[in-house]
């Protein structure tokens, strides 16, 4: 129960950030948002190891969580871009589809699919063909590019998750860290090639630091809830995040679905959980 808890605790705090880090995304760069967002988690987590303390980890594991601060730097490029342009109720279930990595990562070791998941794998994808379905055709090439994005994401989101798990010790500072370095580097790369010019967000500093706080607190949350339980617990909680940025997205935003939509979006839910639920 303790390890399914902090696993949620962990949702919510990457829901409040990729709310943050969306919403934001449409008025600023994508670049110019994890370019703050992330060396600011860097700073918090190594805040955290100073006061906290963190359990070595060895070289091939640090690398192993700094491979999955890269995915999941380039999984939530993809998501803040997909939400920058389409509906964030409709993006946030379909990248939670991620989940489904870490099952296919445990198909090729051996490992054979749980009932619960070929079940899962039903309503995921009935709910992705449903929240795929444009109505209105003049917005149907952006809308399409927002659904190949959220794919996207949560292909990096679910390298992640699979890595971390494995690079993480009982007191994950350090690989938390790692992932952090991980994600710093690509965008310091990405800065390099690109040279953009990033003005306009100095405006907006405050927010991009509460995005980088509550991204990393949700990382060091998984991170923890993966050494206390077992990861089919912990999955499912962890995977719930799309809840928190959807009903976000309806308070804040005021954003309204069909029907149709609606149930695509618990379909997709459901899928999930079924799926992590068996791993």
């Amino acid at each position: 129960m303790l390890a399914f808890a902090i696993s949620l605790a962990s949702a919510a705090s990457w829901g409040v950030s990729d709310f943050l880090g969306g919403l934001t995304s449409r008025r600023l760069p994508v670049l110019g948002v994890l370019a703050v967002s992330q060396p600011a988690g860097l700073v918090l987590i190594a805040v955290m190891i100073a006061i906290f303390g963190a359990d070595p980890i060895s070289a091939d594991k640090f690398a192993i969580a700094a491979l999955a601060g890269a995915a999941s730097l380039g999984g939530l490029w993809a998501f803040y871009a997909a939400m920058a342009m389409g509906t964030v109720s409709v993006v946030a279930p379909i990248a939670s589809l991620g989940v489904v990595v870490p099952v296919a990562v445990g198909l090729a070791r051996g490992d054979s699919p749980a009932a619960i998941q070929l079940i899962g794998l039903v309503p995921a994808i009935a709910g992705v063909a449903i929240l795929s379905y444009e109505e209105h055709p003049e917005h149907g090439g952006v809308a399409r590019r927002a659904i190949v994005l959220a794919i996207l994401a949560g292909l990096g989101f679910g390298i992640f998750f699979t890595a971390l798990d494995i690079a993480s010790p009982d007191r994950p500072g350090w690989a938390v860290l790692a992932v952090r370095v991980g994600g710093v580097a690509v965008v310091a790369t990405a800065l390099l090639i690109t040279r953009p010019r990033l003005t306009a967000v100095s405006g907006s500093v405050a927010v991009l630091l509460v995005i980088g706080f509550f991204d990393v607190l949700a990382n060091a949350l998984f991170a923890v809830a993966s050494t206390k339980g077992v990861l089919p617990v912990v999955a499912v909680g962890g995977s719930m995040y799309p809840a928190f940025t959807i009903a976000l997205a309806h308070g804040v935003l005021g954003e309204r679905l069909a029907r149709v939509q609606w149930a695509g979006v618990v379909l997709a839910l459901l899928g999930v959980a079924l799926i992590a639920a068996g791993s």
